[in-house]
Order: structure tokens, then sequence, then C-alpha cells
């Protein structure tokens, strides 16, 4: 069981994976994210936990991939994304967010530079208005970017191999280190990236040769797997949690309620705490000197009893009867069964009773946020009223 969520307005999902065309392989709802692509090949707990012994092969081609050019490229992203960027070097790459003018999460993106190009790769559908907002951005500065006709395949697994046989016949060395990366032959990188698994590699690739690079992974080992084992590792398996914009979050959403993506690229974030001036800064200076966010991303086991369809994205989580979050991603795991992703109010305690749409759930202790003492903004603030 995944869930099908209402996909949003902004995403086109007429998109059609040539995998689906593969022996066994089976689309996902149309409703969901992740239609067009393989959810599963006819085996999804045990494509989960081929995983957890060997390697896997995941199409993910639904995702929208860009690129952008020009020798002011890095410098020129410092100035509004979320992540210092702008002393990558070749072969290095991040995860960074753009934030509004209040601080509310609007893009999440994976960038790698190679070769003099920084390869982007964000959610389905994303594409065109995260395209359309850097075009704006542009000014005078030497930074072109454009669509890519390219597409995302990931290994992953518990032996991810260290090199892998292009179509072509050529030995790729794969990266190795937190979001590195390395020019594949005929075009597109691999990168190496700490979720859903840690070691896990992208292949993003040309469009047109997407077919025969899923076909040298499988020649290499991997076993194909479809989005549900995704998800089902990226939801129960990983920590800190990994949320997915558009599912596990919504409109509302700040940096700080989705904890894994505060830091420094050297701590696998999306937003540096000490870079300099972006729009929405503010409120994540505010958030991380003098509060804390007013919701988090917690994990939630819940009871399969009622059924797996009967808890969605987007469902409203009570306790005590009165609301207090919101589900995001929803996935049936091979030893865990039914779990979710949920944004929740801070102050829900962790032993609460949780009710979902009539199923109960509870809340998973090692994803609870530990809040760590008082912060320094807030304690200067004190010293100065002489209230310390």
């Amino acid at each position: 069981m995944v869930n099908d969520p209402a996909v949003p307005d902004r995403i086109e999902s007429d998109y059609r994976s040539p995998i689906l065309d593969r022996a066994g392989a089976v689309d996902a709802d149309s409703a969901s994210p992740d239609a067009g692509v393989p959810l599963h090949y006819g085996d999804p707990f045990g494509e989960q936990r081929a995983a957890t012994s060997g390697t896997v092969i995941i199409d993910r081609s639904h995702r929208d991939v860009l690129t952008i050019g020009g020798g002011e490229r890095l410098t020129w992203l410092e100035g509004f994304v979320s992540q210092h960027v702008s002393e990558l070097r070749d072969g290095e790459g991040a995860e960074t967010l753009v934030l509004d003018a209040n601080g509310r999460v609007e893009h999440h993106a994976i960038l790698s530079d190679v070769d003099g190009t920084v390869v982007v790769d964000t959610e389905r559908g994303r594409g065109a208005p995260l395209l359309q907002f850097l075009t704006k951005m542009v000014f005078w500065a030497d930074a072109a970017p454009a669509e890519a006709d390219l597409a995302v395949l990931t290994l992953t697994g518990a032996s991810v191999p260290d090199a892998l046989t292009a179509p072509d016949g050529t030995e790729v060395a794969l990266p190795t280190g937190d979001y590195a990366s390395v020019a594949l032959p005929g075009g597109g990188i691999a990168r190496r990236t700490p979720w859903p698994l840690d070691g896990a590699i992208d292949l993003v690739v040309p469009r047109t040769g997407l077919a025969d690079w899923f076909d040298a992974a499988v020649a290499s080992g991997a076993r194909p797997a479809g989005s549900w084992t995704y998800e089902a590792l990226r939801a129960a398996a990983t920590l800190p949690l990994r949320g997915r914009i558009g599912v596990d979050t919504d409109e509302k959403t700040i940096p700080h309620e989705v904890s894994s993506w505060i830091g420094a690229v050297a701590q696998q974030g999306a937003v540096h705490l000490d870079k300099g001036c972006y729009r929405g800064q503010e409120t994540v200076s505010r958030v991380h000197n003098l509060g804390r966010s007013p919701r988090v991303l917690v994990r939630l086991q819940l009871d399969g009893s009622v059924g797996d369809d009967s808890v969605v994205t987007g469902a409203e989580v009570r306790a005590g009867g009165r609301p207090v979050g919101r589900v995001g991603t929803v996935v049936h795991h091979h030893e865990d069964g039914p779990v979710a992703l949920a944004l929740l109010k801070r102050a829900v305690s962790p032993d609460a009773e949780l009710e979902i749409e009539g199923v109960a759930a509870s809340i998973d202790p090692d994803t609870v946020a530990q809040d760590s003492g008082p912060q320094a903004g807030r304690e200067a603030v004190k010293r100065l009223r002489g209230q310390a």
C-alpha cells in the first residue's frame, strides 16, 4: 500500500516512462505523484527486502531536471538559495531550498556542479515554476538556467557497487562522499546521495538513454524496484526524516519543521545557518535563535487492522478529538507495516494517542524533536533585559 495523494494543479500527470513496458511493471494510480513510473514489479515487499541485502534500481524519471550554465552560476545562486553554494568545487553538490518572503518553502532541489554546469533536479511538476523563478533572477549575471532533457534513476541498497559499466561499455567509477558527482559517458552525471539509504547513487542520464542505463544497472546485479520501495525506505528506514515537498509539506511549511533540512552540506542539510542574506532568511534566523518551529515532521505507526487505504496524504491527525497535524507520506513497509510521516504541532506529547480518520496511530519516539535547552538568541535577549 502506498497512498495516492491528490496531484497539485501544477503537476502534469501524463508522463509515462518506457520502463513501464518491462515485464511485471505496475503503474501507480493516476492521482499519485509517482504515476508514470513503476510502482512495483509484482513483488513490492520482495523489492524492499532486496534493498536491505543487495542493490535495487528505481526509475524516478518523472522528476524534473534543469541545468544552469555560465561563469557566475554559483555566486549568482548564492544570493537567493538557502544553502551555501558559491564555493562548491567541480564534482561537488548540495541540497537547497528556495523560500518565499515569509520563509515558507517554495522549492527543494538537489544541485551538482560538474564540468561548468549545475545540474538541478526537483519534484515532478516543480521544474517549470522553478525555472521561471530562476530566469527572472538572472538580471545581468552570467548564468543561464534551462530545462534539461535528463531523467533520474536511483541505485540504492546495502551493497551499491563502486563502479558501473555504462551502456557503451565504459567502466564508470561511481563517486564517493555525499553529493559528489562525476560526468557520465554520453552525457549526464552520477551523484552520491545520503538517502533513501546512505550511499545511494542517482544516475541523471539523457532521456533517450534511460532504458539503456536501466538495463546497465540490472546487468550489474541491481534488481528492479518501484517507487513503493523508494518511499518505504525514505519514510521507514531513514533518520533524520527526509520530507518530500508537496507531500510531507504544505503551503505553510518553514524549513525548521523538517529537521533534516537544517545544516550545511557536510551535515547533509539544505539550509546553512551562517550564510549571507537570501529571501526568507529572517524567518530561518528568528526560529533558530529565538524560538522553535510550530510543527515538526514525525513518523507514525498506523493500526493496519482497518485496511490499507484508510489514511491518505492531507488527512487530519487528531489527539483527544482536536486537530494536531496533517498526514504526509503513507506507505506499507515490509517489516514495520503501515507507516506515515506527519507534520504535528510541537506541543503534542510523544506518547499521545492519535487518530486519523478512525485509524489509531502512535509517534515513533526515534523521530521526536529533541529540544536541547534554550536558544542562544533568547538567552542574549534576557541578558540585555537583566533577566538572566
